[in-house]
C-alpha cells in the first residue's frame, strides 16, 4: 500500500539523477503527499527518445472516466491484474512512469487498541526512492487535459510485512529504462515483452530499507514539515521482536 509520501528532491537534483530534458517544473517539496496532489513524475517521450520530469496529479483518472472525482479510488494499482484491469491495462502497455520519492508511511495498529503508529520508510542510504507507476491523460468535459498517475504495489517483503501485506514496487536502476519503455521489455512486444515487465513487479529486498516510527502529526495533511521525518522516540522501533530485518 502507498497512501503518503514524501518527495523533498529538488527538481534540478532529479534531472541529473534521470538525465530528463524537458523545461523543470516549479514544485515545492512535501514532507506529506497526499493523494489528488501533484507530485514529480518521469517519463519518456518515444518520439523524441528523451525522458520528461513532470507534475501529474496523483490518482489515475482513467481515459473513460466520466468525471475526476474516481482519482481517489485509484492511487494504487495492483501489479497481479495490471494488464487485465480496464482501468490501468492500456496504459501498463503504453504508458509508465517512475515516481520519485524520499520515503513513504505506514501505519500499524498497536497493541491493546491504542491506536495506528505510523512509520517511515525509506532507503537505506538516503538515497530516492524510485516507485513504478502508470499514468492517463484525460479530457474533462471542458476540454481541459489532466494528467494522472497512480503507483504499482506488489506483495509485501519480510521487513515490511507486519506493517501491510502490500508495498510499492521499487525499481533499482538496472529497471528503469525497462519500465518507462525505452527497451524492448514492453508488454506489446508479445509474451517474452509482458514477462520481462512483470519480472519487475516483485517486492524489493529487505536490504533496501529503513524504516522508523514517527509522529502522529503525519496523520493531517494539514501538517506538511521536515520534523514528520523524525523519529518518535515514544514508540516502538523497527522491526517488532522477533521479526525479520
Amino acid at each position: 500500500m502507498c497512501g503518503r509520501f514524501v518527495q523533498t528532491s529538488a527538481p534540478e537534483a532529479l534531472r541529473r539523477l534521470f538525465a530528463t530534458t524537458n523545461p523543470l517544473p516549479n514544485h515545492a517539496p512535501s514532507w506529506n503527499v497526499a493523494p489528488t496532489q501533484d507530485s514529480l513524475v518521469v517519463r519518456f517521450n518515444p518520439q523524441t527518445r528523451a525522458r520528461q520530469l513532470d507534475l501529474l496529479r496523483w490518482g489515475l483518472v482513467p481515459i473513460w472516466a466520466k468525471d475526476a472525482r474516481i482519482a481517489s479510488q485509484m492511487i494504487n494499482a495492483r501489479a497481479e491484474t495490471l494488464a487485465a484491469k480496464p482501468a490501468f491495462r492500456d496504459a501498463y502497455a503504453k504508458r509508465r512512469c517512475l515516481v520519485p520519492i524520499d520515503a513513504f508511511y505506514e501505519w500499524r495498529v498497536q497493541p491493546g487498541g491504542k491506536g495506528k503508529q505510523p512509520y517511515a520508510v525509506a532507503i537505506a542510504d538516503g538515497s530516492p526512492m524510485v516507485l513504478a507507476g502508470l499514468w492517463e491523460r484525460w479530457r474533462a468535459p471542458d476540454a481541459t487535459i489532466l494528467r494522472s498517475f497512480t503507483v504499482v504495489t506488489t506483495d509485501a517483503n519480510d521487513l515490511l510485512r507486519p506493517l501491510h501485506d502490500r508495498m510499492p514496487v521499487v525499481l533499482g536502476p538496472d529497471s528503469w529504462a525497462a519500465w518507462l519503455g525505452e527497451t524492448e521489455a514492453a508488454v506489446g512486444d508479445g509474451a517474452g515483452g509482458a514477462r520481462a515487465l512483470a519480472a519487475l513487479l516483485r517486492p524489493a529486498p529487505d536490504g533496501w530499507f529503513k524504516v522508523w516510527p514517527v509522529s502522529t502529526r503525519v496523520n493531517a495533511v494539514r501538517n506538511n514539515d521536515a520534523a514528520l521525518l523524525d523519529p518518535d522516540p515514544l514508540a516502538r522501533p523497527w522491526p517488532p521482536a522477533g521479526k525479520g530485518g
